[in-house]
């Protein structure tokens, strides 16, 4: 990194220390279904429902979000004064449709994001003017800031790369958790559309809990590593996962976060015998 790049990343670091900022810790939330929305049902939706209450009660100064429903060639931010919300789910209740997530764009987040990608070796970080906010960013903030009055950029995947490039994305970000922002992946710990509810015995499905508890006991170990190559180490990582797009939010948080940091499962529960709303906090050492 150039000498005056560092001292610039460096000044706006201690800024925002010195202005009562606490270091954020980083987070992956498994957002499941688009019913998680309106279903009462789903454990996760209460759980997502008392976050500010028991799970993170400082206010973020702004939300960098990573979903797996934005999925490009080349990491992009989304640059806006105020985010849409997208429908990006077919065939579901009219209600859901009627949604809104009216949240502030947060461009300044986004640009910094950029620079701080592009200083750490990632060439090209497009800027998308238009995008809003899809179900993997608005559903959950739905349920976590209900105000919508946080200002909210997400940052895209890129599936066709793997869990060692989107780590280093996270740890090219980590400077933001020093300045105020909450840095969160939102996808699903299990993620086989086609294998949804066809359980005919009730209950989970052998793979996804086999690999389900293979993530929990990697993370909670820290061998982050091992998560990076989780299609490599994983019982089971090509079922649980068939396209990566919703487990590279995670590698962008564990990476955030830091290889010394802790991970701690602050939510489980199942839905249609193989979707894990597994949801994990990372908590730096230093």
């Amino acid at each position: 990194m150039p000498e005056g790049h560092k001292q610039l990343f460096e000044a706006k670091a201690t800024l925002g220390r010195s202005r009562g900022t606490l270091r954020q810790d980083t987070f992956y939330i498994s957002h499941g279904s688009p019913t998680l929305s309106i279903d009462e049902s789903l454990p996760a939706r209460h759980f997502l429902q008392s976050w500010q209450d028991k799970v993170f009660p400082q206010k973020p100064k702004s939300i960098l979000l990573v979903s797996g429903h934005w999925d490009t060639s080349f990491p992009s931010v989304n640059i806006v004064q105020r985010n849409d919300t997208i429908y990006d789910f077919y065939g579901f209740p009219d209600s859901m449709y009627k949604l809104k997530y009216p949240a502030p764009g947060a461009p300044e987040l986004a640009l910094r994001a950029k620079e701080l990608l592009v200083a750490s070796g990632f060439k090209r970080v497009d800027e998308d003017r238009e995008r809003g906010l899809d179900h993997g960013a608005w559903v959950p903030l739905m349920l976590m800031y209900p105000e919508a009055d946080i200002p909210v950029c997400q940052l895209s995947v890129q599936s066709k790369r793997d869990g060692d490039y989107h780590y280093n994305l996270g740890k090219a970000l980590a400077p933001l958790r020093d300045e105020g922002v909450l840095i969160m992946g939102s996808g699903a710990a299990t993620h086989n559309l086609r294998a949804l509810g066809r359980n005919s015995g009730g209950g989970v499905v052998p793979w996804a809990l086999e690999f389900d508890t293979w993530l929990k006991d990697s993370l909670l170990q820290g061998r982050y590593q091992d998560v990076n190559r989780f299609q490599e180490k994983a019982p089971y990582a090509k079922m649980a996962h068939p396209w990566p797009d919703h487990f590279y939010p995670l590698h962008v948080a564990m990476g955030a976060a830091g290889e010394t940091a802790k991970a701690k499962l602050i939510h489980h529960s199942w839905d249609l015998g193989s979707l894990s709303y597994a949801s994990y906090q990372f908590t730096s050492a230093n």
